[in-house]
Formats: C-alpha cells, structure tokens, sequence
C-alpha cells in the first residue's frame, strides 16, 4: 500500500514544494521561473515570484497544490511529459515543459490551460492550477500546460500537448472531440494562435479544433474567422491588456457570426487569476457555462 504523503500549508517554503515526494522529478515545473529558487521563500509570500499578476490568493494556490497530492495519494498520475527523451535531448529547453493533470468523469471533454507571466515566467500556481481545479469540479479533464518561454516555442508545445491527449484518449477516459483551450495574458496568446491558425501550423497533427477558447487579460487583437467561439475577461483598470481592444476583437468576431461572450470587471488590474475575493469571482463558472453550450 502506498504511504499516503502530507499536505503542504502556507508556512511551508518553495523547497519544501519541490522536495514534495507528490512532485518529485517535476516539482520545479510547478514554479514560475526556470532560474529563480529561493528555497527558503515561504509560500504565503510567493506572490513576489509573480510581478505581472495581482490578487494572489495563497489559499487557494496551496488548495490546488493539495488537490494534486490527493490525486497521487489515489494512485493518479498527475504529470505527463509530452516530449521523448530524444526530443529533449535535442532540445535541453523542452525539459521544462510537460502537462499538470487534473482529473475529471471518464469519457468528459477536456480544458489545456495555459498560464500568463509575459513569456518571462509561467504562472501555474495562480492561474494555472486554481482554473484546472476548479474546471475538474464540473467533472471536465483540465490540463495545464508547462510551456517554453516564447510565442511560438509555447504555441509548439500546445500543438504538441493536444497532439497528445489526442493520442491517449483512449487510455485517459477522455473525449477528445469538446475540448476548450484556456489562456491569461500571454497564455491568452498562445491559445488565441492554436484557435485561429490551428495545430499544424505550430508542427502538430491534430484536425480537432477547439469547441471554445477562454480568455483572460490579453492584449491579443488578432481573430480569423476559423476562431473558436471565444469567452474573454479583462479589468477594466488593466494596464497591460488595454480593455476596448479586447471588446473591439470580440465584437468583430461577433460580426463574423463567432459565438462571443465579453465581461469587463470594474476596478480589477492585470493578472486577478480567478479573482478570489473581488467582483471577479466566479467569472469560470460563467465560462464553463459558454463552453458546454459549444459543446456538441
């Protein structure tokens, strides 16, 4: 019988999370950096690994972080690397990438997410982490994706990453047939080049288009009419993701016969995540409520 490991708390510190026995081999892809380890930083204050985010709620970080040690606790693999050996081999950054997984109902769609840090950082555990665990509450499959820094190099490892759920869905319960694709800020991005141009583009294989796209503070204003039916979100004090171009980009998609869905929240900045105890909450459930009736 496998010995069931702890659960992690607010006082315990970044080289207690990477230590975790639930995260070892990958416990440093939980972290936004890929060179900055103060082991000694406690989690209540990991909100300064995060300069381009706000409302950093350690709370519900450290609830998602548990959340994965539940599933190992029950024999869940919670972990895929999307890359082989030979692959990383030829590529050292690829070792710094790889899908977290949170599980839903056998045979649901699943949600990929990817997390903002303006290509500098990766945001998991405030946007990343809290999103999939509170998608898998509906009973969805939620991913969310570890990424290498940059446009395209993250827009790569999506293709790939959906390339390989597509692959094992079999095996994973999943179906592959209703997924979304979650993105903030410069996640937002990436999902925003998969939903127009489409795997291939970024050197995947996969047909399946997305059946939604959701959206959080971008400064994307690029669309195509091959865009998925897209739910975005913004502050309307955001200083990076200017606000009217976002509602511009969703009511041209809207003239374009897209199924949209825009919501400006008074008095929030950049990077809210899911907005735990501002006007924001509770704005994921409205998007999981867009996305199944996108489903078909």
């Amino acid at each position: 019988m496998t010995k069931k490991t702890a659960y992690l708390t607010r006082n315990d510190t970044i080289g207690a999370l990477i230590d975790h026995p639930a995260f070892r081999g990958f416990g440093h892809l939980l972290l936004p950096w890929n060179d900055r380890m103060d082991l000694d930083l406690p989690l209540s204050r990991i909100a300064s690994l995060l300069p381009y985010h706000s409302h950093v709620d350690v709370d519900t970080i450290v609830q998602s972080l548990n959340r994965m040690i539940d599933a190992v606790n029950a024999g869940e693999q919670i972990f895929i690397d999307i890359y082989s050996e030979e692959e990383k081999a030829k590529d050292p950054e690829k070792r710094q990438t790889g899908l977290f997984c949170f599980r839903g109902k056998t045979g649901s769609p699943f949600a990929m997410v990817a997390p903002g840090g303006g290509f500098a950082y990766v945001g998991s555990v405030h946007e990343g982490f809290p999103y999939a665990m509170k998608i898998a509450e509906y009973g969805y499959h939620a991913f969310v994706l570890r990424y290498r820094l940059g446009n395209r190099k993250a827009s790569e490892d999506m293709a790939a990453a959906v390339d390989f759920i597509e692959e094992h869905a079999a095996e994973l319960g999943i179906d592959k047939q209703n997924y979304s694709l979650w993105g903030s800020s410069a996640g937002a991005r990436v999902i925003a080049n998969i939903s127009a141009n489409g795997v291939k583009a970024y050197g995947g294989k996969s047909k399946v288009r997305p059946q939604a796209v959701v959206m959080a503070y971008t400064g994307h204003a690029g669309y195509s009419e091959n865009d998925a039916p897209t739910f975005s979100i913004v502050g309307a004090n955001d200083y990076i993701a200017d606000p009217e171009v976002m509602r511009r980009r969703a009511q041209k998609m809207k003239g374009q016969g897209i199924p949209v869905a825009f919501k400006v929240v008074a008095g929030l900045e950049h990077g809210f995540g899911l907005g735990t105890g501002t006007k924001a909450k509770g704005w994921i459930d409205e998007a999981v409520r867009f996305w199944e009736k996108q489903m078909e």
